[in-house]
């Protein structure tokens, strides 16, 4: 198998998860045929896809499952790597040291087969109630051309934005975080984020990409990614019902730092915001909560809530 077309089944199934083989086969211009067997190479390989059989079957990627990589050659190892199995993530993930064919020989010495992943796994990477479309751009397509390692003018609508702009950048890669997929890259010397589904297209530029010193794809995202996950520096505590701690655990993840035992049916918990006025999300909880400290944050959320019951109060005209 062409190791170009191994790197573009395995970013098409890492942006769908489960694909016919029809669509598979259009993409990358062969049979379906040549598909079947491309999968079944990869999986006795080790590489956790497998077809699904039946009307509704598929090809289907499996995330996290055992690698073993030793079957791998050079370039099907940087292939690999390019959707986020490097060496140290398989390192992490525990890849490599037995595989699913490996597996299944011992059982059936042992006289149990294992039940395929088909039978055991539901995969599906999109997030609840997404509402993005499908990317512009064809991330396979993206990815190889950063390869030359030349700077990129992106036609990019921003968030709240209604119209898009040309942006010339110098990319680092490409990253997938739940389901979406980003393009990492320095515009003006400081590093962002640009989500493929408002990416409209892109141009590669003759120029060399200039990149910051020392700065790499994983430095430049976990940098990225921890101004976006950074919690806060506003301290809130509050009243919570206790039966809805675990509703804002989940919706406010790091910015839940502690919540107390149950009082009454009531939980002191403490969280953190960027500035007071994000004491205002807290009002999806309505009457199961109450804002004590800081102030300034209880008269902001008495404030937002006396308008929202103000412009409620009347007949819709």
């Amino acid at each position: 198998m062409k190791s170009s077309r191994l790197l573009n089944l395995l970013l098409l199934l890492q942006v769908s998860p489960r694909m016919t083989t029809g669509a598979l086969a259009e993409r990358l211009e062969v049979s379906r045929r040549t598909i079947l067997r491309d999968v079944e190479a990869l999986s006795a390989a080790g590489v956790p896809v497998y077809a699904e059989r039946g009307r509704t079957g598929g090809i289907v990627l499996l995330p996290g499952a055992r690698l073993n990589v030793s079957h791998l050659d050079p370039p099907e190892l940087e292939a690999l790597a390019l959707v986020g199995l490097d060496a140290t993530r398989r390192a992490e993930l525990g890849l490599g040291a037995v595989s699913e064919t490996a597996a299944r020989k011992i059982a059936a010495r042992r006289g149990t087969a294992p039940p395929s992943l088909a039978d055991l796994v539901v995969v599906e990477q999109d997030g609840w109630f997404s509402a993005d479309g499908p990317a512009a751009v064809d991330v396979a397509d993206l990815a190889l051309a950063l390869r030359g390692a030349n700077r990129v003018r992106v036609r990019y609508r921003h968030s709240g934005t209604a119209r898009e702009r040309d942006i010339v950048v110098d990319p680092y890669g490409l990253a997938a975080k739940a389901g979406r997929w980003y393009l990492v890259a320095d515009h003006d010397g400081r590093p962002h984020l640009y989500a493929l589904t408002r990416l409209v297209s892109f141009d590669v530029l003759p120029g060399a990409v200039q990149h910051r010193g020392g700065v790499t794809l994983r430095s430049a995202w976990d940098e990225l990614k921890a101004g976006v996950e950074a919690p806060g520096t506003v301290a809130v505590t509050a009243r919570l019902r206790a039966d809805r701690v675990d509703l804002a655990r989940r919706i406010l993840g790091a910015r839940l730092t502690d919540a107390g035992p149950a009082v009454d049916g009531w939980c002191l918990v403490r969280f953190l915001v960027h500035q007071v006025e994000g004491v205002v999300q807290l009002l999806q909880f309505g009457g199961h909560l109450e804002v004590l400290d800081p102030p300034e944050a209880r008269r902001h959320v008495a404030e937002v809530a006396a308008a929202v019951a103000a412009r409620h109060s009347g007949a819709v005209g």
